[in-house]
């Protein structure tokens, strides 16, 4: 499944001084930067008009007022200009002026949009102490949406939780996070700030109404070659493009459980969509399950990693194969399907607790020609694909099921540089 979720640290504004004394104020970032990714989202629902409350500051100073666009920041400190203009000759006394608005404008963002997953140490400030919070993370509980998601039952097995702790806990939760009714005019708002992540092929993107759903789960299922795997090395990569290329501006993480990722076919996907490999590959967080007991942990591993980053995709390739090794009697099918529930229902958690950010899943089956897993994976699955064969290097996918995209096909092709379009 593909999961995007939650924010990132802030990179602070700085202002740097040309060879020619002309001070140009530059907006640094990472890819995980949120409150760039929010503004631009709250700057297009609104028609620039924060923009142009930020630029008549300038404006009325009688200055040139262009917006400055940021500097992609590596890790490696190595930084990539971006097109922009620059705010040229303004004068000392509007440099505190300017970082005033900046920060007014991300004090709004933040007012305006949930930025991410709220942190558990949230709960500190309302009265929860500090130790009841360090047993939540032991606990495997990272964020304020986690808590407010889980049962109260569950919360009674963390040691230490009585019920009247609990039923506090979950009251504070409730207030930080909404979970009552909205207007479906509201909801319908959010609905249209979501984004999706481009597969590589336009003709694919189109069978999905623009890419891979964030906020939701998606599901792939097709026979050997069909095209999963490749499908998946071309998400981790197109996921760390700008929203306005069809991307996430997010990093990703891959949970493998048959060895499958390969860094040489992230390197090629990285190369077609003119991306610096190494900053590719650093912006990916790889692991492999060898059970399906260790799958659950890795998750749980995650769900902590969310809550410190921003990850715009989560990637679970193959989710069921180690459930068929691990529980591989008919004695055992009741308990594998406990245990597969219980995986589906934490990626039901994260891709919740990512929405809140836009976040996606794709959960990969191994090789049936008919979706495994049985009615559990069926009521998890927001959207399920199914692959297979065509001519030479085509492939096909059909929605095999979805709430609100129709049954089709399209036609694709697994290239050198991953998912794209077919030539035949």
């Amino acid at each position: 499944m593909d999961l995007l979720s939650n924010h990132a640290r802030t990179m602070p504004c700085g202002i740097r001084q040309s060879s020619t004394e002309c001070l140009k104020p530059q907006i640094h970032w990472s890819v995980t930067h949120p409150i760039w990714f929010e503004k631009k989202k709250i700057l297009a629902r609104n028609k620039g008009k924060n923009e142009e409350k930020l630029l008549a500051k300038f404006k009325s100073a009688g200055n040139c007022y262009y917006r400055t666009e940021p500097l992609l920041e590596s890790r490696a400190g190595k930084k990539k200009k971006l097109p922009s203009k620059v705010f040229n000759n303004i004068p000392n006394t509007l440099f505190k002026a300017m970082e005033e608005v900046e920060a007014q404008e991300i004090e709004n963002v933040e007012e305006d949009m949930v930025s991410g997953p709220l942190s558990v140490h949230k709960f500190e400030e309302v009265g929860i102490s500090a130790t009841d919070v360090k047993k939540l993370i032991e606990a495997g509980y990272f964020t304020v949406e986690s808590v407010a998601y889980t049962p109260k039952k569950q919360l009674l097995t963390i040691k230490g939780f009585a019920e009247a702790k609990v039923d506090r806990l979950i009251i504070e939760a409730s207030k930080l996070v909404p979970m009552g009714f909205t207007t479906a005019s509201d909801y319908h708002q959010r609905r249209s700030e979501m984004i999706s992540i481009t597969t590589g092929s336009t003709e694919l993107d189109k069978l999905l109404a623009g890419g891979v759903e964030t906020g939701s789960i998606t599901e792939v299922f097709g026979e050997f070659r069909t095209g999963k795997s490749q499908l998946c090395h071309t998400l981790a990569v197109t996921c760390q493009l700008p929203v306005d290329m069809g991307g996430g501006e997010g990093k990703c993480l891959f949970i493998d459980t048959e060895g499958t990722f390969r860094t040489n076919r992230i390197l090629d996907v990285a190369n077609r969509f003119g991306l610096e490999g190494s900053e590719v590959l650093e912006n990916i967080a790889y692991a492999r399950a060898y059970n399906s007991d260790h799958q659950t942990a890795l998750l749980i591993q995650a769900s902590a990693m969310m809550a410190e980053s921003r990850f715009a995709l989560l990637i679970v390739d193959s989710a069921t194969s180690l459930y068929r090794t691990d529980y591989s009697g008919r004695g055992e099918l009741s308990a594998r399907q406990m245990h597969l529930a219980r995986f589906l229902r934490m990626l039901l958690r994260l891709a919740d607790e990512a929405t809140q950010v836009d976040g996606g899943m794709a959960m990969f089956a191994a090789d049936p020609k008919k979706p495994i897993g049985g009615n559990i994976i069926a009521h998890s699955s927001t959207t399920r694909l199914y692959l297979r064969k065509g001519r030479g290097e085509s492939r096909i996918c059909k929605i095999y099921d979805s709430p609100c995209l129709p049954e089709a096909e399209a036609v694709f092709a697994i290239t050198e540089g991953g998912i794209a379009d077919s030539k035949d």
